[in-house]
């Protein structure tokens, strides 16, 4: 039995496929990649805030009384900051790319989820604030 040798527009059509695949899956992992670098710099928020939150519990006698609260609120604020810069620029790539295979965060997720966590700030700032250490 004889086989059909393919033609060159049948080899140009499997190539263009293939590229096409090839590039579909890389905007995929783009849509990853971006999820990655969205939770690490929300660690990093995190970690802002939970230096301003130990900063104070540790150094909370410190005189003034002013002076810790200040402190702890300036890398709470940070903190906020950071979590703003996160959604906005992982809410910006995720508009601009489309995925083909995998299932991205909704860009409304994000801003929900940065969201929350300034609150959470927000909120700690606020009660170390108002918070009486006895004396």
């Amino acid at each position: 039995m004889m086989t059909k040798k393919p033609s060159s527009t049948d080899l140009a059509n499997e190539r263009t496929d293939l590229a096409e695949d090839r590039t579909e899956w890389a905007e995929d992992r783009t849509i990853m990649a971006n999820e990655r670098t969205f939770a690490g710099w929300m660690r990093t928020g995190l970690a802002a805030v939970g230096i301003g939150l130990g900063f104070n519990a540790l150094f909370g006698k410190l005189e003034p009384l002013w002076v810790p609260k200040a402190i702890a609120t300036l890398f709470m604020i940070i903190g906020i900051f950071i979590f703003w810069v996160a959604q906005r620029n992982g809410c910006a790539v995720q508009i601009r790319l489309n995925s083909h295979h995998a299932t991205p965060v909704k860009p409304t997720n994000m801003r929900i989820i940065s969201g929350l966590m300034a609150s959470g700030a927000i909120a700690l700032i606020i009660a170390i604030w108002t918070m009486n250490f006895g004396r």
